[in-house]
């Protein structure tokens, strides 16, 4: 069992406490099993527990099993600094249902010290075989302001670089910064694999990052009453450009808003986008298991 990365701060005692022992019901098992293409395990077990309550000795491995009851056999572990990072790396050496991809957070990026040795330290990881992307980076304007948008851009441009140096899939975080995002990538060049974490454009947007072939995955927002223009989006996007994911412990699809996510919730976010897409729902499951196997490989 690997250990948790650290002990959290007093702010996620107080979140953990207040989650403790709320995560939502199972939901009905998918026909067919898919992925989880970006969540935090380090997190969710750290704030939130194990999803079915109750301790655990490895809390890890039981979130991997009470996921892969409801037909989620895979996990990408994502990181967002240095530390997460590691942890993710070698959660993935030792869980075989976990992949991990390493990166600095674009809100991070602004805080380092030394971005530079930040950057080398997860160039050292991305050379690891079973971390099999790089991110989340990217660009975010809603939590860091102008001061902070130059130390994002040369973090975001080296993860670009990494990524195409190590053939890896880039996992980009994406707030409220559409056009950089897109800017950036079409100066740099993307890398073969582009995954849009949690999507959060709407129809125009995704007609631009399909036309470039990217990878939209879409978290439990989609669900979301409000989220008219994102389910427009989902709409248009073809099936082999469509993944699922967490982001746990956040973003946890309707009915469960304002409870703990986890992976084994991945079901209701699936039947959301087959309701959307108008897509089978076993097709829809064959058609995201298909593309995370090809944007992150074997697992």
């Amino acid at each position: 069992m690997l250990s948790l990365m650290s002990e959290p701060t007093e702010t996620r005692r107080e979140r953990a406490a207040r989650r403790a022992g709320e995560f939502p019901p199972a939901p009905e098992p998918l026909p067919r099993p898919v992925l989880d293409s970006h969540t935090h395990l380090d997190i969710t077990v750290s704030e939130a527990g194990v999803p079915g309550g109750g301790p655990a000795d490895d809390p890890v491995a039981a979130a991997v099993a009470v996921a892969a009851k409801v037909g989620v056999d895979r996990l990408v572990q994502v990181g967002v600094d240095v530390a997460s990072s590691r942890w993710g790396a070698d959660s993935a050496d030792a869980y075989p249902a976990v992949l991990a991809t390493v990166a600095l957070h674009p809100n991070e990026a602004p805080r380092l010290a030394d971005l530079d040795e930040a950057l080398r330290e997860i160039e050292s990881l991305a050379a690891r075989d079973r971390v099999r992307g790089i991110g989340e980076t990217g660009m975010d304007f809603f939590r860091t302001g102008d001061e902070g948008r130059a130390a994002q851009e040369a973090s975001f441009r080296a993860h670009i670089a990494i990524a195409k140096r190590y053939d890896k899939a880039l996992v980009i975080h994406d707030r409220d910064a559409h056009a950089d995002v897109l800017r950036i990538l079409d100066d740099e060049g993307a890398p073969e694999t582009v995954v849009l974490h949690c999507f959060s454009g709407d129809a125009e947007f995704a007609r631009e990052c399909v036309r470039r072939g990217y990878l939209l995955s879409f978290a439990g927002t989609v669900t979301f009453g409000s989220a008219t223009a994102l389910r427009e989006a989902a709409a248009l996007t073809p099936l082999d450009q469509i993944l699922v994911e967490t982001d746990a412990p956040y973003l946890t699809p309707t009915p469960h808003r304002g409870r703990p996510n986890a992976s084994y919730l991945i079901p209701i976010t699936v039947r959301a986008l087959a309701a959307t897409t108008g897509a089978d729902l076993d097709e829809l499951c064959a058609a995201i298991s298909a593309t995370g196997d090809r944007a992150f490989g074997p697992w």
